[in-house]
């Protein structure tokens, strides 16, 4: 055998090395294809961001509750729709150390825009009953006088604060008194809502 016929077999491998180098090449891709388009099967149909779940689901309302007194930290607390006069004590710090714990109501029922006062060991309890005062104004002897009342038992009243007992009161010394609970509705500040809420809660 010649060394010239050394060329004419060494073109047969390095055409098979070749061919095999394709076939891998081949190969890989559709590999690669087949794993994009499984992947692309069980991708989700659908995105649903976590606003979309809570804008469906129904948002409890907030109370705002201004805490003061014989509290750690006295303040405007941000509390959730059901919350109790504990839970404003609690996120208050809970009582100060000279607090009269026993003059407040720990389970009475929170409303929006109330202020819960605690008092100090020797403090003459609020006019109406202080912080438990707003739970049970609608029964019997409690209900509060619109004609008669002073600052501090209107302030009793659930939003009520003192701006706006004032008003109340301006506004019935310049009308010679109201003649109905819906007369609260010409008072700067109280609306229909607020309205409802009061009805049971006052007299004449």
């Amino acid at each position: 055998m010649t060394a010239d016929a050394e060329p004419d077999r060494a073109a047969p491998r390095r055409r098979l090395g070749l061919g095999a180098a394709v076939v891998l090449v081949i190969a890989a891709l559709a590999v690669t294809v087949a794993i994009g388009i499984f992947r692309g099967a069980s991708a989700p149909v659908e995105h649903v961001s976590i606003d979309e779940q809570q804008t469906d689901a129904a948002t409890p309302a907030a109370l705002y509750v201004h805490v003061s007194g014989a509290v750690a930290a006295p303040g405007l607390y941000v509390l959730g729709s059901g919350a109790r006069v504990v839970d404003a004590i609690a996120a208050a710090g809970g009582f100060a150390k000279d607090a009269e714990g026993g003059a407040v109501n720990l389970a009475r029922p929170l409303s929006d825009g109330e202020q819960l006062h605690v008092p100090v060991v020797g403090e003459a309890p609020q006019e109406g009953g202080g912080a438990g005062a707003a739970a049970d104004a609608g029964s019997g002897d409690d209900l509060v006088d619109l004609n008669s009342a002073d600052l501090a038992a209107l302030d009793t009243l659930p939003r009520i604060g003192p701006a706006l007992a004032q008003r109340i009161i301006d506004w019935r010394e310049a009308n010679g008194g109201f003649t109905a609970v819906e007369d609260l509705l010409a008072v700067p500040g109280i609306g229909d809502k607020m309205l409802e809420s009061l009805r049971d809660l006052v007299t004449l």
